[in-house]
């Protein structure tokens, strides 16, 4: 929520996950926000960031590498490590 001068005022904003698109709840704490610097074409890094929350069912299931290689990859972050399987 935000206040007259549009400053966020909430004491707690739930993130969700970028796997499954779940809110992580305040209870659950297996998850993880993974922070990837950008970097430029000659390796130095921005000040960027790309931001990617897992929830604690996704790392217990044991399906985090997989997705965060998937969401890499759909970011443009990585090139021919996942790829679509029907």
């Amino acid at each position: 929520m935000e206040n007259s001068q549009g400053i966020l005022v909430d004491l707690y904003v739930p993130r969700k996950c970028a796997a499954t698109n779940r809110l992580i709840t305040a209870k659950d704490h297996a998850s993880v926000q993974i922070a990837i610097c950008d970097v430029d074409e000659d390796g130095k890094m921005l000040n960027t960031f790309t931001n990617f929350a897992l929830c604690g069912p996704v790392r217990e299931q044991g399906e985090a590498d997989d997705s965060l290689n998937r969401l890499a990859t759909r970011a443009g972050l990585l090139k021919t490590v996942w790829q679509y399987q029907k």
